[in-house]
């Protein structure tokens, strides 16, 4: 299993203790954010929806590349490889 850093948005931060970093298993996207999820209660349905789809509102990278141009959740991750979580921002 890929040993890799996610990186978590200030206003998921509440549900890390205030961590910005987390070093999270996994081989996929998918599987990183539900170890995050497990060992850190609430976060998980902030990102992905109750049916385990990421919310349209969150955008997920995968070093400079946006999970979305990519495969998704099911996007493959390497050992070293940093995941950001990215919240979308809107005003008005």
């Amino acid at each position: 299993m890929n040993r890799v850093t996610l990186r978590i948005p200030v206003p998921l931060q509440e549900f890390t203790g205030g961590r910005e970093t987390l070093t999270v298993g996994g081989n996929s996207v998918r599987e990183v954010l539900a170890a995050a999820g497990e060992a850190n209660p609430g976060l998980l349905a902030r990102i992905l929806t109750p049916e385990g789809e990421r919310r349209p509102f969150v955008n997920v990278f995968v070093g400079e590349t946006n999970v979305r141009q990519m495969q998704d959740l099911d996007t493959p991750v390497s050992d070293g490889d940093e995941v950001h979580v990215i919240a979308a921002v809107a005003g008005g």
